[in-house]
């Protein structure tokens, strides 16, 4: 057997490429990872909720996902369970759990989110209006 030698894949915050999926939305994604650029099977982002901010009522199919709080707190609501979340808590969503996850603190909230599988989710990301990391996000991103 012949060794083989894999380069992984790396990536900074300043070349993440963000989105708000609809204009409206209180709600940006940073895609990290997703199959449309990186041949993988999941999509990994940052998702960064405005002061107030929320997602909209959502489900999956067939993916989980999941949600580390990186900065901030909130709130997790799933098929009418609601559970306050804070830096450093974990958040795990089953397929057809209908999710919301919202911003009560006084600062932005940070969450990187993993969807397993991908379940059209870097489609629809990439779908949305680009935006721009603010300097805040990438000191967030950074730490």
């Amino acid at each position: 057997m012949v060794p083989q030698c894999v380069i992984p894949t790396v990536k900074s915050p300043e070349s993440y490429q963000a989105f708000r999926i609809s204009p409206h939305d209180t709600n940006r994604l940073a895609i990290v990872f997703d199959p449309m650029t990186d041949n993988v099977s999941f999509t990994c982002c940052v998702e960064i909720y405005d002061i107030g901010g929320r997602t909209p009522p959502n489900r999956h199919q067939y993916a989980v996902e999941m949600f580390f709080i990186l900065k901030g707190e909130g709130l997790a609501m799933c098929d009418g369970k609601v559970m306050p979340i804070r830096a450093g808590d974990s958040v795990l969503v089953p397929p057809t759990g209908t999710h919301i996850i919202e911003n009560t603190g006084s600062d932005r909230l940070y969450a990187l989110c993993t969807m397993v599988p991908n379940e059209d989710f870097a489609e629809l990301i990439r779908g949305g209006t680009p935006v721009e990391l603010d300097e805040e996000d990438l000191l967030v991103l950074r730490r």
